[in-house]
């Protein structure tokens, strides 16, 4: 049976083409907006995820949100004696708003991790995660930077400095990163309550922290968050004869909203 909702319905058999055009709607009048996600395989050997990804009817504008993984975590480079560490970073941030039409296709890369579990001072920095197709260029966010670790307590440690990014850097609107991991110290043996921090992917958030109190030897474990730099491996006691490895970071993201 009819009512009062159903009258008020207009079928799009109705309205004759081309009388309602996009610049007689106001913003209001348009269909919500729709969010896709690509993301990497969240384990430490993840391969990433491609894929080919076709503009449903009716869209007109595309705003695309990608992060790169993060990098992987330090090893332990001396067995036998303390280290200080910096925490890996985690992966950029990059978006851009664009125009494009039905059936236009885009390839759509989450970034992967390398697959490399570091017994280095120095790891494996983030892969970079990208979308090719029209109207765009050269658009990706590139990997954090590697976790380190030092066994010369006279070098001075530098952080990076990677985090700023001009309008128009990786063919983006807008992108930047966060700050490398700090450094924590530790003095020559028995490096007992040793810490530092990997830091996360812009608005993806996480939160890890490596430590280690009086056990000899640990390893960074193998699960990151995505876009979250990885954690490193740690030793507190000169003479132990085992070294630790690092745990890769976070697979990149891929977002995607539409209307």
């Amino acid at each position: 049976m009819a009512n009062y909702s159903s009258y008020k319905q207009v079928r799009a058999d109705q309205i004759p083409a081309g009388i309602v055009t996009n610049a007689k709607l106001n913003a209001d009048a348009r269909h919500e907006l729709t969010t896709k996600w690509v993301v990497g395989i969240g384990d430490r050997c993840s391969p990433g995820c491609c894929c080919l990804w076709t503009v449903p009817t009716g869209v007109k504008k595309v705003h695309w949100e990608i992060w790169g993984a993060g990098g992987n975590g330090h090893g332990a480079c001396s067995c036998n004696r303390c280290h200080h560490y910096q925490g890996a970073q985690g992966g950029a941030f990059n978006s851009v708003m664009i125009n494009t039409n039905p059936g236009c296709q885009y390839s759509v890369c989450a970034a992967g991790v390398y697959p490399c579990l570091s017994i280095e001072c120095t790891a494996c920095g983030g892969c970079t995660s990208y979308v090719t197709g029209y109207n765009l260029s050269n658009f990706c966010a590139i990997g954090g930077c590697t976790g380190r670790a030092e066994t010369n307590f006279l070098n001075p440690c530098f952080s990076e400095h990677s985090c700023c990014l001009a309008p128009g850097n990786n063919g983006g609107d807008f992108g930047f990163m966060n700050h490398g991991g700090s450094w924590g110290s530790a003095f020559n043996c028995h490096c007992h309550c040793t810490n530092t921090r990997p830091t996360s992917a812009p608005f993806l958030g996480g939160d890890i922290s490596q430590t280690i109190q009086v056990c000899w030897m640990r390893c960074g474990c193998w699960i990151a968050p995505y876009g979250h730099g990885g954690q490193g491996a740690m030793s507190s006691y000169c003479g132990s004869g085992c070294c630790g490895q690092g745990g890769t970071g976070g697979g990149g993201v891929v977002k995607i909203t539409y209307q």
